[in-house]
């Protein structure tokens, strides 16, 4: 009876909170759903007043026609060159880095991880000056290695890996040595097969970072052929002009791979980030 009283208690509660968070998705999803419904009206379906929300007739061809106005085809390709590259270092990168800071023993250690979680504490636009200068300096600007190289390692997914490689037994790794297995040998055969759901969210959160970012391919880039698709997004926007419609159209063509790879790829991440802090 008790138990029954105080199931009936938690009803309303939970219903409170579901509702609460389903408004709160709705709203979040809101700008997305506006910019897909416009990307498919007429030029004065997009700029009328009051807002037509459900266009007369979807204009498909607006996607071809946003597409031939700039040259998306280099855009694509630069920012899936960068984006790629990047990730696959970054990856090997943050397994190594992880792995030293998780199980190996030498000098300096504890200091250094400190060190590494005080600078996930500082902006990363108050790197940009160094960064630049650095580029600079080493003859990359306008170049792919200028794109790359400076964001291969980040203090964030070095500390989420590592956390997921302490839930591993330390067991494994003695009876591994034991049986004459070298480090790097386990770290490829053992930790990284039983890591791989916090893997492929490092590989997941770093390609969208990646496809995403604008401040630093503006800084590092001046020719159209090193443009990336946020910058050829802007000057997209400059030579359409009031062509809403067709903004629209090319914002979404370049942000719905990234959605696609979220919804298929979700379950790794959050249960990757969920048991990425369950041992410290």
């Amino acid at each position: 009876m008790e138990h029954q009283e105080s199931i009936n208690r938690s009803i309303p509660k939970k219903t409170v909170i579901y509702a609460v968070l389903a408004f709160g998705a709705l709203w979040m999803i809101l700008p997305f759903v506006w910019m897909i419904l416009t990307s498919l009206k007429t030029l004065q379906e997009s700029i009328a007043v009051p807002p037509v929300w459900i266009p007369e007739k979807f204009q498909w061809r607006n996607y071809r026609e946003a597409f031939t106005v700039a040259p998306f085809v280099i855009y694509f390709r630069n920012t899936l060159i960068v984006s790629v590259i990047n990730t696959l270092l970054t990856i090997i990168v943050t397994i190594l880095a992880s792995f030293a800071f998780a199980r190996l023993q030498f000098a300096g250690k504890r200091v250094l991880f400190p060190l590494l979680l005080a600078s996930m504490m500082i902006p990363g636009e108050i790197l940009i000056i160094q960064n630049y200068v650095t580029v600079s300096n080493l003859g990359w600007i306008d170049s792919f290695a200028a794109l790359i190289i400076p964001w291969i390692a980040s203090p964030f997914y070095i500390f989420l890996l590592r956390q997921y490689f302490l839930q591993i037994p330390e067991q494994l790794y003695y009876a591994a040595r034991v049986d004459g297995c070298g480090d790097f040998k386990f770290l490829w055969r053992i930790m990284v097969p039983n890591a791989k759901n916090a893997i492929v969210t490092v590989a997941i959160l770093n390609f969208v970072a990646s496809w995403n970012a604008f401040l630093w391919p503006l800084l590092v880039t001046n020719s159209e052929r090193m443009r990336v698709l946020t910058l050829g997004l802007i000057e997209f926007t400059n030579e359409a002009g009031s062509e809403v419609h067709l903004q629209m159209a090319a914002a979404t063509f370049i942000i719905m791979p990234m959605i696609l790879m979220y919804l298929v790829l979700r379950p790794y991440i959050i249960e990757g980030v969920s048991r990425s802090g369950i041992k410290g």
